[in-house]
């Protein structure tokens, strides 16, 4: 009889598929603008990955442990007080509008070229295609979940034809002469530039942490699920390095960094400027892929909140005949437009996504220290073997780093960071107190 188990190689297309979206089209040049050298480049890419590497490990142990749906949102309040946890799933709910609202702003760099006007070519003109967009998913999810869903599988299908498009242009990629990157001789620079560039990394890196879902539903956990995520993140790596080096090769150093549309510019030295107009609509589907999958699955955050108790039950509650939440949605584009209007770049946009996106990674990976002093009643489970201690222990340590980088590297932004992350404290019993008065 055939396993419904996941095999070994549904583990590795799974940890791919998980990972793999949006930011390897635009975070490259992010990177390059704060690691100043090729060497710090390429190194900061493998040492993300295999960073990475170690979060996917541990977060693989936890799923296993904590064996329940939307694992990943619900360890908080299994493993800390229900305050903190709701100060981190704040934080978390925040992040994803940011993390969205990113992708958005990168499809709007990458069609603005082909359908605005000289005058709008700036950042007022990308908010107005990023809400543009945002609102036009926003009416088509508002129809209904199934015009949603097949929106998505048709957005989809060209996302994969993107794909091809961008690895046959890697495939017959050809070194060009440019001029040397800066030198950075000191220890203490090498660092800085190193944590910077981890801030634009680990967000291209993420998605990973949904390994928390899957943990029991593994074929021989104990040994498909490393050799499973290995596999995986080794192809990541090797892609990423690989359209990286397409990327500086045809491009140079300084040309990624001034990009504005890096993958659109490596098609047009390949296919022309028909090329590079048809790469820039791909790379726009695909953006609007993502967002319409956001909008798929973020209310149902909500949802599993209200469930909780910790938001009010209006979060739940769904048109019958669209099978959408309408409330929760309308909420969650509302974030999306908010952040869009007030914030004023994609630098700054993306520190303050990894500030809160690591709050979220070193609480919730720091779980698996107080998951294994529980008794473990089911010993068909994934345990990490070897660097049992050490590998979370790495991932916690560098994710810290790279919170307190972001925060750093904007400083200007410390006071409003800190304080929606501690205002989630207050804002929390405010919830409670309602919803119990109304109860």
């Amino acid at each position: 009889m055939k396993s419904n188990k996941l095999s070994l190689f549904d583990t590795s297309m799974l940890v791919i598929s998980l990972v793999i979206g949006m930011g390897i089209f635009r975070n490259p040049v992010e990177v390059a603008q704060r690691a100043k050298t090729v060497e710090i480049f390429f190194i900061a890419w493998i040492l993300g990955g295999l960073i990475s590497l170690c979060g996917a490990l541990t977060y693989a142990e936890i799923g296993s442990r904590y064996a329940v749906k939307g694992g990943f949102y619900k360890i908080f309040s299994y493993c800390y007080h229900p305050a903190f946890a709701f100060m981190v799933n704040w934080m978390i709910v925040i992040s994803n509008a940011g993390a969205v609202s990113i992708v958005a702003m990168v499809g709007a760099e990458y069609i603005n070229p082909i359908i605005l006007p000289v005058s709008l070519q700036n950042p007022l003109g990308i908010k107005i295609t990023a809400i543009s967009s945002i609102m036009l998913l926003y009416i088509i999810n508002l129809v209904g979940i199934r015009l949603s869903a097949k929106t998505q599988n048709v957005l989809s299908l060209i996302k994969i034809l993107l794909m091809v498009l961008l690895c046959l242009a890697v495939f017959f990629a050809k070194p060009i002469a440019h001029a040397p990157s800066q030198i950075i001789t000191t220890p203490s620079s090498w660092l800085s530039a190193l944590a910077l560039s981890f801030i634009p990394i680990f967000f291209t890196y993420g998605g990973y942490q949904q390994t928390i879902n899957f943990g029991t539903d593994i074929d021989k956990p104990q040994t498909n699920t490393p050799k499973g995520i290995f596999y995986g993140f080794a192809t990541i790596i090797i892609l990423y390095l690989t359209i990286n080096y397409a990327y500086i090769s045809v491009l140079g150093f300084e040309g990624v960094q001034k990009s504005t549309s890096l993958t659109s510019d490596l098609a047009k030295v390949f296919f022309g400027e028909m090329g590079y107009k048809l790469t820039s609509l791909l790379l726009f589907i695909s953006v609007l892929t993502f967002v319409n999958s956001a909008m798929l699955t973020n209310p149902r955050v909500y949802f599993a909140m209200a469930d909780d108790g910790v938001l009010p039950q209006i979060f739940k509650k769904m048109n019958p005949q669209t099978q959408v939440q309408v409330f929760a949605l309308s909420i969650f584009v509302g974030f999306l437009v908010l952040v869009l209007l007030f914030i004023d770049s994609f630098k700054e946009l993306l520190n303050y996504v990894m500030f809160f996106d690591s709050v979220g990674m070193i609480t919730s990976a720091f779980t698996i220290y107080l998951l294994r002093k529980q008794a473990i009643s089911n010993t068909n489970i994934y345990q990490i073997g070897f660097g049992k201690n050490l590998l979370p222990a790495i991932f916690i340590i560098t994710y810290t780093a790279v919170a307190i980088s972001a925060l750093l590297d904007s400083p200007q932004n410390i006071p409003f960071s800190l304080g929606l992350f501690l205002g989630g404290f207050p804002l929390y019993f405010l919830i409670k107190k309602l919803m119990s008065l109304r109860a």
